[in-house]
């Protein structure tokens, strides 16, 4: 969707009529910054079509509100429109219309892998944390929906994201590698199981391209990909695409000495994690392909299948 064709809509809330829209991100959505002419500013998010219904959307944001009012974690604040909805429809000449949420401005930016991320790691155990004890108490209106990722969620030919085995430079030894490393996730997964204290609401995203962060406070944003999952799964999440950076085990123990402060893990807990990377590799892999259009997917394709298969080898080996 254009700028121009979301300066269209603006009038659909009241704090945006006579703003600017400016293309920000294109990822899963598209995410603009609405510049008004008194200097202050507003974020929409423009979804995909065909990824998240107006009833799983509204589900989101209605996690994020209780996790605003009962928890210490800074999330964003939803802005209704004029009808108060939150969730908007965005009419675009010649395509179908689009849903889009309004957010209140916040403040920061997204840290890089290159960056020293011990302190920024322990926040994230700790968001974490208290996000995963707020799930476990959580009751959902009974029209409540959101995806739930499962091994096969993830790595079916149908799944949620795509099909890992139509990414780039899946063929030959990768491949092999690969087909071998679905098989063994399945089985770990299953032999790990799912029940209330190991599997629940999570972000299912807490990577960098989803903080802001100014000085020393950090605001968890993008919500989008919240669904039902293994606790774990959102470290695995937190080391998006530098997987095989030299200073993941510190992080990882940074991370995990936070988390543990406020929110118990049995041995099965630290030993699942290295599961989750991978099923977490083998998803982005899948978005990867499905995703090819967008400029972070051009970014990691060349290499992301090989350092992929490289990082399940020692995992298979293991097991």
């Amino acid at each position: 969707m254009t700028p121009e064709s979301v300066n269209a809509n603006l009038g659909l809330w009241a704090e945006t009529a006579g703003g600017v829209a400016i293309l920000i991100n294109l990822s899963e959505n598209h995410t603009f910054r609405i510049d008004m002419p008194d200097g202050e500013r507003f974020i929409l998010r423009v979804h995909r079509p065909g990824y998240q219904s107006a009833a799983s959307i509204e589900s989101e944001l209605e996690w994020l509100a209780f996790l605003r009012a009962e928890t210490t974690l800074p999330v964003p604040v939803t802005l209704p429109g004029r009808d108060g909805r939150l969730v908007q429809s965005l009419k675009n000449a010649g395509e179908a219309s689009r849903y889009a949420v309004l957010f209140a401005h916040e403040p920061g930016s997204e840290p890089h892998p290159a960056d020293d991320l011990g302190d920024l790691f322990a926040t994230l155990g700790r968001f974490a944390a208290i996000a995963h004890n707020h799930a476990t108490a959580f009751k959902p209106s009974a029209g409540f929906t959101r995806q739930v990722w499962t091994a096969e969620s993830v790595l079916d030919s149908g799944g949620l994201w795509g099909d890992w085995r139509k990414a780039p430079h899946v063929f030959g030894r990768v491949a092999e590698t690969l087909v071998t490393l679905d098989h063994r996730l399945r089985l770990d997964l299953a032999a790990y199981g799912r029940n209330t204290v190991n599997f629940g609401l999570i972000h299912a995203d807490m990577r960098l391209a989803n903080l802001l962060v100014e000085g020393e406070h950090v605001t968890l944003i993008d919500f989008d990909d919240c669904g039902f999952c293994w606790f774990m799964y959102d470290f695995a999440a937190a080391i998006s695409f530098f997987e095989d950076s030299p200073q993941i085990p510190a992080l990882r123990m940074r991370w995990l000495e936070a988390y543990t402060r406020i929110r118990a893990l049995s041995p099965a807990d630290l030993a699942i994690i290295d599961t989750m990377i991978l099923l977490r590799r083998m998803a982005l892999l899948a978005w990867i392909a499905s995703h090819h259009e967008t400029e972070l997917a051009k970014a990691h394709a060349g290499n992301f299948a090989r350092v992929t298969a490289q990082l399940a080898v020692p995992y298979l080996t293991r097991r």
